[in-house]
């Protein structure tokens, strides 16, 4: 039975070291969340405190409205995959995807069946009899997930679980993690620092920084509208500008900064207030004969455009070409705003 999770104002310390701070997530029954971000944020913490594997400061998890805050790990009947994925190596396929079942009491006839149909369903029926050993990368992860899958979870856990494959393997491992989970319908929370990754499997992505969400939202959401610098720079508006309207025409608006004007619509971009941070990614910038002062620094070939470091009077900024516009390092030139590639955040 699908069933939400909710986490709500999670605190969590090591030693006196706080890593999660008041933290709260509502993961939708049927949904794939993603806890995104770097290393030490608390996504890690996060899923080890659902799993049962730690005990919160304070705080409660709830999956379909029962208490996990205090229960142990084993009677919390949650899928977990591992980057590790701690198959045992002295069992076969077969023996390894119907363990959490026989730990379970399910008979031997069920069990079989069962397990069968989950290796069909991830391509290893064939593999039945292998032990670990003998299979690759991708194998055993397919294997980790049918071992999660077969015990028909209400909440399914990731951690990190496609980083020690190469990159083809990745790619072909999350689609099929995506159309696994689709097909069951299960809760499931996926543990990654791989902004694509997240992006392509997830129905919402919490974004972490410093123990704290720092938004959650689709995907389009995020990479669209980003609520904050922090998330901003996350997704890759690696141009952050402070400006001030200097005057309103309509929906017209003439934003200045640092002796730089840019004209902006808010038919584009929606309310600009008076104080605000554009935000821009390379190719949010255009290099063109007005705007921006700017004097063009190193050039990269990024094989559909070149992609500029340029010197402004706001300092240093990122801006491209078209292949067919080439300009030599040292030109003066002026960035434009290319406003599907810009947002409007509110001045910190």
């Amino acid at each position: 039975m699908t069933q939400a999770l909710t986490l709500k104002n999670l605190t969590a310390h090591y030693g006196t070291t706080k890593v999660l701070d008041d933290l709260s997530l509502e993961v939708p029954a049927g949904e794939l969340v993603s806890l995104l971000g770097a290393s030490g944020c608390g996504k890690t913490t996060t899923l080890r405190l659902v799993a049962g594997f730690l005990e919160p400061t304070s705080g409660s998890i709830t999956l379909g409205g029962k208490d996990l805050t205090r229960l142990p790990a084993h009677k919390r009947d949650i899928g977990l995959v591992f980057q590790s994925y701690a198959l045992f190596p002295h069992l076969s396929v077969a023996d390894n995807v119907g363990f959490g079942l026989k730990q379970r009491g399910v008979g031997a006839a069920d069990r079989a069946k069962r397990v069968t149909a989950m290796l069909e369903r991830v391509g290893l029926a064939h593999l039945a009899d292998r032990l670990p050993g003998a299979l690759s990368g991708g194998q055993r992860q397919r294997v980790a997930l049918a071992r999660a899958l077969v015990i028909e979870p209400p909440l399914l856990m990731f951690d990190e679980p496609l980083s020690n494959l190469d990159a083809r393997l990745r790619l072909e491992m999350r689609a099929e993690i995506r159309t696994l989970q689709r097909a069951n319908g299960t809760t499931s929370v996926f543990v990654t620092h791989d902004q694509e990754e997240a992006f392509s499997i997830s129905d919402r992505v919490a974004i972490m920084h410093a123990g704290q969400i720092m938004q959650y939202d689709t995907p389009e959401v995020l990479y669209q509208r980003p609520a904050n610098e922090f998330v901003a720079r996350f997704v890759g508006y690696d141009n952050l500008i402070p400006m001030q309207v200097a005057a309103r025409d309509g929906a017209r608006v003439t934003a200045a900064a640092q002796g730089a004007e840019l004209i902006l619509s808010q038919d584009d971009f929606g309310a600009i207030p008076d104080c605000f941070v554009l935000a821009a990614r390379p190719e949010g910038l255009l290099v063109s004969d007005q705007g921006i002062p700017a004097r063009l620094g190193l050039r990269t070939y990024l094989g559909r455009s070149y992609q500029y470091v340029c010197e402004t009077p706001l300092g240093s900024l990122l801006a491209t070409s078209p292949l067919s516009d080439v300009r030599e390092p040292g030109s003066a030139v002026h960035l434009a705003p290319n406003p599907a590639q810009c947002c409007i955040l509110p001045a910190a």
